[in-house]
This record gives structure tokens, sequence and C-alpha cells, in this order.
């Protein structure tokens, strides 16, 4: 019986054959953490008396989720990492660098790795063929002390996407539609795998997406095969050394197979509380929307504020609505100024914010406020999610979030251009 990607890497990083269902050790390529969680991380290294890890330039710590730091009690988290990072010579990405999952997409992961983070989005990298997964503060502390991890083989979902995406309608809308599906646990601690024409004609950004959310139905990974846009991705990152061509056997086994015709979707909305809770836009009526905020590690790559800027041109948020935008990495950021996409943003009335998690974890800045509802192009709209439990949030692709900004109502983009 041929083998699925999961089984393919699992395998190569255990030196033997696996199957759904094993429970194995497994190498590490890289193991990360970030300011959310990682004091924890060097406090659990530390009870366990270690001294050295495996390899310190794979383990890696992001200060990404309250940057620049709003408290006194964050700044102090900040310096023990740095601290940390120093004392055992980790790869440190500082406050400015961007979210930990877009830096590991830039330039870490490549076919074939296994990746591990304190995050369950660390799943993104999944988009690049690696088996990038979310674990708990002590597994990672072990992963980074012995270069090892254990993971249970699981079983995939094979997800076959055709058809032509309508005008307006992206990988987020795809996604939002799937979870729909599935449900929030729909998926749980299984391995999904895209494929079909419409995933091979979408560009790395949009693939991103796909991976970075499939943790909303429960997934252990979210898998697409290598191939001559996962090459060139990797060739403008310069680490094109790093592809190699790597998919599924034709005789592999899946657990479930969903065939998804993507040719009349429209562009869909997650509802509060829950990012299962999906209806096409033109299901939504009246919502007027206080709120608009483009960013996260799932919607803030270049690709996405271009779409936002080319939405703008001409037209201003409207006057009862904020606009927040957050680039996802100081490279998105860097040429999303060179190219004038941030001055069209700013002449709009968007605020820019640096790099970093921003309004999506709540932590830092662009709180709404009690009763307001918050329509933004992150991965979950949990109540609270976004700092405020009496706030109402809500999920869409950049392009449906631009055109609500404009409407100042939830809307289709196709409304305003």
């Amino acid at each position: 019986m041929g083998k699925t990607l999961a089984e393919k890497i699992i395998g190569e990083h255990a030196d033997k054959k696996v199957v759904a269902g094993e429970t194995t050790i497994v190498k590490v390529d890289y193991s990360f953490t970030h300011d959310a969680s990682g004091p924890l991380v060097a406090k659990q290294i530390k009870e366990m008396d270690i001294t050295q890890l495996h390899n310190p330039k794979q383990s890696i710590i992001f200060t990404d989720h309250a940057v620049p730091s709003p408290r006194k009690e964050i700044s102090n988290e900040h310096a023990k990492l740095r601290k940390f990072a120093e004392e055992f010579k980790l790869i440190f990405h500082g406050e400015g660098s961007g979210i930990c999952h877009q830096i590991i997409a830039e330039k870490y992961a490549s076919p074939g790795k296994i990746i591990v983070g304190t995050d369950s989005h660390s799943v993104m990298a999944g988009a690049v063929t690696s088996f990038a997964t979310g674990m708990g503060a002590t597994d990672i502390a072990v992963a980074m002390a012995l270069g090892k991890t254990w993971l249970r083989v699981p079983e995939t979902y094979k997800v076959q996407v055709s058809g032509k995406l309508p005008k307006n309608v992206y990988s987020k809308d795809v996604i939002l539609h799937l979870i729909k599906l599935l449900g929030a646990d729909g998926a749980t601690y299984k391995s999904i795998e895209f494929i079909g024409d419409t995933i091979d004609s979408m560009s790395m950004s949009e693939r991103l997406v796909l991976s970075n959310m499939v943790i909303e139905a429960g997934a252990k990974v979210g898998l697409i095969s290598s191939d001559k846009e996962t090459e060139r991705y990797l060739k403008d990152q310069g680490r094109g050394d790093t592809f190699r061509e790597l998919k599924p056997d034709n005789d592999a086994l899946y657990e479930k197979e969903f065939d998804l015709d993507v040719s009349n979707l429209e562009p869909q909305v997650a509802c509060p509380h829950a990012v299962d809770n999906v209806k096409p836009v033109s299901q939504m009526g009246n919502i007027k929307v206080d709120q608009v905020f483009v960013g996260s590690c799932t919607n803030a790559r270049f690709e996405d504020l271009q779409i936002v800027a080319s939405m703008l041109e001409g037209h201003k948020i409207n006057s009862g609505t904020r606009l927040i935008v957050t680039p996802a990495s100081k490279s998105v950021y860097v040429k999303s100024m060179e190219l004038g996409i941030i001055k069209t943003l700013l002449n709009a009335g968007a605020v820019i914010t640096p790099p970093g998690c921003g309004v999506c974890f709540g932590a830092l800045g662009g709180v709404p406020a009690d009763g307001e509802v918050i329509l933004t192009t992150t991965n979950r709209n949990f109540k609270g999610r976004t700092g405020n439990p009496n706030a109402f949030t809500y999920l869409c692709s950049p392009a449906t979030a631009v055109a609500s900004a404009i409407k100042g109502s939830i809307s289709n983009s196709m409304d305003v251009i």
C-alpha cells in the first residue's frame, strides 16, 4: 500500500516505514516558541537541568504576540526570553520581525521537514510540504533538548478542490467553507491533504491560508504536495536549494475523501462565536461594522495587502468604521512600503501597526468596545479572542474585509468595484 504525505515525512524522520495509527519517535528539524508560551518552555528546560540543547540552530524563539510590549510584565517576559536565547545560543527573532508562522514559512520550512511549535497555527508550514504542528510547552522543551519528539501518525483526509474561483473569491473562502462542512472537531488529529486543479493554480500565499486554518477543524496538519509553485516560492526566499518534489503515492490509503467544486463559491463569513458558524456573504444581512482588521498569520502577506490597496484606490474608509492593518513580517512591510501600498492604505484612512500578531491575539491595541462588531482576516472568532468578550468577531478574506470597511457594513467585494 502506498503512503500519504504524512506517512512519508514521518517515516523518513523515524528511519522506518510507518502507517496511520502508529506511534513513533521522530527527529525534529526545527522547534520554536514565542513570547506567549516561550517563558514556560524556558522554565521547563531549566527544571529538567538541561544545560545544552541538541542543536541551537534548530531551536527558535520569537517575540511577536505583544510587540512592542504594552506592559512592564510583558517586557520582563521578553527580557527573560532574550536572556534565555543568548544563554543557549538559540536563533532569536525579536520585536518587529513578524509573526512566527510567517517567518517559519519565509526562512525555514521546506518539503519533507518536521517542524513543531508552541502554537496551534504552526500547521501553516504544511503548505510548504513540511509536517508542521503545534505542541505544548513541555513537548517543545523536550524537542529542543533532544532534537526528537513523539508523534502518532495521523489518518489522512484527502480534499480535492476543483474549479476556477470566481472573481474576488479566495482560499480564505475555500477553507471557511470546508470548516463549515467538517465542523470545528470534524478532523481531530487528522492530516488533511489538499489536491486538485484549484490548489495547483494557487500561489503560495493562498496555500498558506489553507494549511493555517486546518486546525480550526481539529486537524493535526494540513499538507500540500510540493510543485513548481513551491520551488518558485523557495527561490524567491533565497532557499531554492531546499526544494524537492514530494507527493503522496497514487495508491495511498485515505480515511475519507472530499470533493469540492468551488466554481460558484461566493465570499464566506464566519460568524460569532465559532469558526464553523459560516455563511455566504449574501446571507449576512445589514450588519454594521465598527472595526476591520487586516492582519495575522492567516492573511497579512504582501499579496493580501496588495488586494486591500487595489480596492482602496479612489475610496475612503467609511466614517463610522476603523481599519487597522498589521503586516505579517518585516519583509512584507518593507515590500509594501517600497511599492506604495502602505501610502495607499494610509491615504484611505487605515492605521498601520508594526509586524506581529496585533489585534488577532487581543493583547496589543485595537481591542473593540463593548457591543462592537469587528470583521477580521484572522483565524479565530471565539468570544473574547480580540480582547473583549462583549464584542462580536467575524472572519473573512481581505477582499471582503476592505469592501466592508468602505461600505461600513459586511459587504461583498463586488459591491465596491
